[in-house]
């Protein structure tokens, strides 16, 4: 008992004999041995790539100390009139580069809107972010920044939508630099509300659906899935599709290769594979060059070196745009 003293008035109040009761800790889920052998080939990938982004930066770091230290040589060495020369020569070359970018920048702003009038339409729909982790979100975030800079560098880019734009992963875009000056479309309303009119030309683009895409209709309006989710949520966006009553395709990729381990590609992979088919209305050269390697047979792979010996320039070029990304990251969208 408890006596509690007031105005001199004794007040009796009765504790709770029960204990509080401890909060157990929530153990950490048994991994299969399939999946701790995909855990470590994830992690062995993202330290190669860190290691590799890691040597990328020290070389441009000593190439940019080589150039100062012949520049500082060569002046060394000259006259005064030669000096006055080189610098001269030197702000005209920059002068041409900053003009060239200038002229290139406004080309690239041109070609995007123009495509906000006849490009073809191509959604990104990012409505499950309450599916993924931070580190998830963290790497769609980035898939998108890639598929933003890919369509400004396409001769023909595509009309870019994103819908259901909130919450985290807003915020994170907004974190980009220069993402506010995007020319795309950003709605925090989904694409079935902010596209309401032209419900009957959507088509979700999913690895679950029986329909083959053979080409590319202009009037259609391709939605790729923003899920990064380690493979956790399979079919989830051919469930949605049904469930708002929306065409489902998927890419002909079974049709042309074979795919050696995951058949799931990243955002900004399928939204470059359907640049690429915009341009050269070749399904299987759009896969050839967007699709990396690791994620082909051994057989696709050698035949396709057999073929570019012939050019290796061709080769080395195509390793170059080819970017790496995770294996188990989706764009929900293969085979």
């Amino acid at each position: 008992m408890a006596e509690i003293f007031k105005n001199d008035e004794t007040t009796l109040v009765e504790e709770d004999p029960t204990p509080t009761p401890t909060p157990t800790p929530t153990p950490n889920p048994i991994l299969s041995k399939n999946a701790q052998k995909k855990l470590l080939k994830q992690q062995k990938y993202e330290a190669k790539k860190a290691q590799k982004k890691a040597s990328i930066k020290e070389q441009k770091q000593r190439d940019l100390a080589r150039r100062r230290k012949e520049w500082d040589e060569k002046l060394s060495s000259a006259t005064e009139e030669e000096k006055s020369k080189l610098i001269e020569d030197r702000i005209v070359v920059r002068k041409e580069r900053m003009g060239q970018r200038t002229e290139e920048r406004g080309k690239k702003l041109e070609r995007l809107k123009r495509a906000q009038v006849d490009g073809q339409k191509v959604v990104v729909d990012l409505e499950f972010a309450d599916l993924m982790t931070p580190n998830e979100i963290n790497s769609l975030v980035h898939q998108i920044m890639f598929s933003y800079a890919v369509n400004g560098r396409c001769t023909s880019p595509a009309h870019l939508w994103l819908t259901g734009c909130k919450g985290e992963i807003q915020t994170q875009l907004q974190r980009l630099p220069g993402f506010d000056k995007w020319i795309i479309e950003k709605e925090s309303d989904s694409y079935i509300e902010a596209l309401q009119d032209e419900k009957e030309r959507l088509v979700y683009l999913t690895a679950d659906s029986e329909i083959v895409l053979d080409e590319l209709d202009p009037k259609s309006i391709y939605i790729i899935g923003g899920l990064v989710d380690r493979n956790r949520w399979k079919g989830i966006t051919m469930k949605k599709a049904i469930d708002q009553g929306i065409k489902t395709a998927k890419l002909p990729i079974g049709s042309f290769l074979k795919m050696s381990s995951s058949q799931v590609l990243t955002v900004n992979q399928v939204f470059e594979i359907l640049l690429k088919y915009l341009e050269t209305r070749d399904w299987k050269s759009s896969f050839f060059e967007v699709i990396p390697q690791r994620k082909r047979c051994e057989a696709e792979t050698e035949a396709e070196e057999d073929g570019e010996e012939e050019n290796g320039d061709d080769l080395a070029e195509r390793k170059k745009k080819c970017i790496e990304q995770p294996s188990d990251c989706t764009g929900d969208l293969l085979t």
